[in-house]
């Protein structure tokens, strides 16, 4: 594992800390978020991807409430 000297040195080496602070992390983020996204909506595992199985429950709540409700 990498001790907490390392890890404050790679940091320091990243450029911007004069003008931008701690936001000059922030394109980095934005774009682990974006790849975060595009797996979650094209990597197969199975048959299903992540958002099949987000609409297929949903779908299922639905029908639940209103089967409740009849």
């Amino acid at each position: 594992m990498f001790s907490r000297a390392q890890v404050k040195r790679v940091l320091q080496r990243v450029p911007g800390k004069q003008r931008f602070g701690v936001y000059r992390f922030l394109p980095f983020f934005f774009v682990l978020g974006g790849t975060m996204e595009w797996i979650m909506i094209k990597l197969r595992v199975g048959q299903e991807t992540f958002y099949d199985v987000y609409r297929r429950k949903a779908s299922e709540r639905q029908y639940q409430r209103r089967l409740e409700n009849a």
